[in-house]
């Protein structure tokens, strides 16, 4: 079903341009381009409604966040939550992207992203569309591409299925996760967690939440 365009919303997103960036000329290589500032570089893939990367650059001052998202309607969304809680960040350190994954290249230089984040992703679950699930090889080739050495990605879903399909993935390319649960919120890392609008509501209906991490494989870094 397609989404109906939200009332007004090339005004809403105007309203926010200083939080929206425009499609370089040249990809983006560093923080400087930004946020005119030397620092780590993290990227969010399908930020939603901007909970999880606006609760990052709050907790995270020291970093440089930019949050992608495909769907406008959605966006907005995410650049009004920024836009209101601008005094809860320390630092200006987040910037949003209207764009689909398959642009990564055009927006963003080879080895310029520390870590990239993956939450909640469109499940794909028929078969036939398993080559647009976010972290089929493809796509990881993408990722990996524009990763710094050493540089991570972590992924979080509520969805069993992709969640097994995307360790499959990682074990074809001949990856071992530096981190793996099957329940992120009695793990180590759950004090550190910031939770989307989605996670919250799925795990208080008891949900597991399943977690992976992981590097580009060593031909990738090459």
């Amino acid at each position: 079903m397609r989404m109906r365009k939200k009332k007004h919303l090339d005004e809403r997103l105007k309203a926010c341009e200083a939080l929206l960036c425009e499609k370089p000329e040249a990809p983006i290589e560093s923080s400087l381009r930004h946020f005119e500032r030397e620092a780590p570089l993290c990227l969010e893939i399908g930020c939603g409604k901007g909970g999880f990367a606006c609760g990052m650059a709050a907790k995270h001052p020291e970093a440089c966040f930019y949050a992608m998202e495909r769907i406008p309607n959605v966006m907005t969304a995410a650049v009004e939550r920024a836009k209101a809680d601008a005094d809860s960040r320390p630092t200006d350190n987040l910037r949003f992207i209207v764009a689909n994954a398959e642009a990564l290249n055009e927006w963003f230089a080879p080895h310029s992203i520390d870590t990239l984040y993956l939450n909640f992703s469109d499940p794909w679950p028929k078969e036939r569309h398993a080559k647009r699930r976010l972290t089929h090889r493809r796509f990881l080739s993408l990722y990996f591409g524009i990763l710094k050495e050493n540089g991570q990605i972590c992924f979080k879903t509520d969805n069993a299925g992709l969640f097994a399909f995307t360790l499959e993935e990682l074990a074809a390319l001949g990856i071992t996760p530096t981190f793996l649960t099957d329940d992120l919120h009695a793990s180590e890392r759950a004090a550190e967690n910031v939770m989307t609008e989605y996670e919250k509501n799925f795990s208080e209906k008891g949900f597991s939440i399943h977690m992976v991490c992981f590097s580009a494989p060593k031909s990738e870094k090459a």
